[in-house]
C-alpha cells in the first residue's frame, strides 16, 4: 500500500498580538519533519528564529523588520489554511519611556527621560496622526510619568526633582507639587484628585493647593511605580522589585491595600481600556508582554513582546505599547484568525 505522507498543519497561535522580540507559540499537527530538522517559520516575508519545537508546538521570536499589521504565519511544508497574527507597527523611536505614553485628541505623547539628572534638549515628544514626531516640551529633568487631568491639562512627574508639573495651554510649565521622593506614576480620580507614586515606597495624594499627604505605603521598587484609576473607584498600582514575582495592588479610597494578582514578573505599565478591563505590562524576559488581569485575579497574556514599560488605549480601537526606546501601534478591533 502507498505510504501516507503527513503534512504540517497549524491549528492555533498564542497570543494573537505581538511586537518585534516577542515570543509566540504555534500549535498544530506534524510541525516537525521526520528528519527532526527544525521547521522554517515565516512571519510575512521575514524568517523567524525558532526557540523550541515539537510535533504539536513551535515557539518563535518575532523578527525585526516585519511590516506589521495583519501578518500571515507560515510553517514550511504546511498546506491549506493560513494563520495570522497582528504585529505592532513602530511609530516612534529614539525616545526614552519609563512609564505609559498618553493619548489626547489623537496625539501621542512620549518622554525622553534620560539617565539620572540628565537635562535633555527635549523632555516630551508629540506624535501627530500622520506619524510625524515633533518636540513638544523641554525644561523637565528626567520626565517620568504623564497623565491628563479631568480638565484636560497634561501633568508630568520628574523622578530626579521629586516634582509634578502642569503644562499650560501656552506650553509653559508650572510646579504643582514637590517633595514627592522619586516621583513616578500619576493618576487622577474622577473628582480630579492627583495620586503620585514615590518608588521609595509611598503613594501620595495631592490636594488642589499642592499639599501632599501619604495615602498608602508599599514595598520600594527598583523601577517606577505605575498607577491607574479603575472604574470601580479604586487606585491600581504596580511596583516591580527584585523578586521573581510581584503584585498588582488595589487601593480603595481609604488607602486599604489588597493584592489583586501576584504572579507577574516585573509588572510595569498599567491601564484600563474603555470597557473597564485592566491590562498590565510584564517585563520578565521569556514571558514578557501584555496581560489582561481579571477581577478574580486571573490573567491572560494577550500580546507577546520584548521588555515593555507602558501602554495606552486609543478610544478608536488602537493600542499603543512602548519599550524604553520605541512605541508601537496595533489595531485591536479585529481578531486575527485562520483563513
Amino acid at each position: 500500500m502507498p505510504t501516507t505522507v503527513s503534512r504540517p498543519r497549524i491549528t492555533a497561535i498564542h497570543p494573537l498580538w505581538a511586537v518585534e522580540g516577542g515570543r509566540i507559540t504555534i500549535e498544530g499537527v506534524d510541525l516537525v519533519s521526520e528528519s527532526s530538522e527544525l521547521p522554517e517559520v515565516w512571519l510575512g516575508s521575514k524568517l523567524a528564529r525558532v526557540v523550541c519545537a515539537s510535533n504539536e508546538v513551535v515557539s518563535v521570536i518575532v523578527p525585526t523588520g516585519v511590516d506589521g499589521g495583519h501578518t500571515p504565519v507560515r510553517v514550511s511544508g504546511a498546506l491549506g489554511e493560513t494563520a495570522f497574527v497582528e504585529i505592532g507597527i513602530p511609530i516612534a523611536t529614539g525616545v526614552h519611556q519609563v512609564d505609559n505614553p498618553v493619548l489626547d485628541q489623537g496625539y501621542l505623547y512620549l518622554t525622553f527621560s534620560g539617565s539620572r539628572a540628565e537635562q535633555s534638549s527635549v523632555s516630551v515628544f508629540r506624535v501627530r496622526r500622520d506619524g510625524f514626531r515633533e518636540p513638544f516640551l523641554s525644561g523637565i529633568a528626567n520626565p517620568t510619568s504623564m497623565a491628563f487631568s479631568p480638565d484636560g491639562h497634561l501633568y508630568i512627574s520628574s523622578r530626579f526633582e521629586g516634582k509634578v508639573y502642569r503644562v499650560q495651554s501656552d506650553g509653559s510649565i508650572e510646579v504643582v507639587a514637590s517633595d514627592l521622593g522619586v516621583a513616578c506614576g500619576l493618576a487622577f480620580s474622577p473628582d480630579g484628585t492627583l495620586y503620585v507614586g514615590d518608588r521609595s515606597g509611598t503613594v501620595f495624594r495631592v490636594g488642589t493647593s499642592g499639599h501632599s499627604t501619604a495615602f498608602a505605603t508599599l514595598p520600594a521598587s527598583v523601577a517606577a511605580f505605575h498607577l491607574a484609576w479603575g472604574p470601580d473607584d479604586a487606585l491600581y498600582v504596580t511596583a516591580p522589585t527584585m523578586s521573581s514575582y510581584d503584585a498588582v495592588y488595589r487601593l480603595d479610597r481609604s488607602g486599604k491595600i489588597d493584592v489583586l494578582h501576584a504572579g507577574l514578573g516585573r509588572p510595569q505599565g498599567i491601564a484600563f481600556d474603555i470597557q473597564g478591563s485592566l491590562y498590565v505590562v510584564e517585563a520578565l524576559a521569556g514571558v514578557s508582554g501584555l496581560y489582561r488581569v481579571e477581577s478574580d485575579g486571573s490573567s491572560t497574556r494577550i500580546l507577546a513582546a520584548g521588555p515593555l514599560v507602558g501602554l495606552a488605549f486609543d478610544p478608536n480601537g488602537g493600542l499603543i505599547v512602548a519599550s524604553n526606546e520605541t512605541a508601537y501601534r496595533l489595531d485591536v478591533r479585529t481578531r486575527p484568525h485562520l483563513s
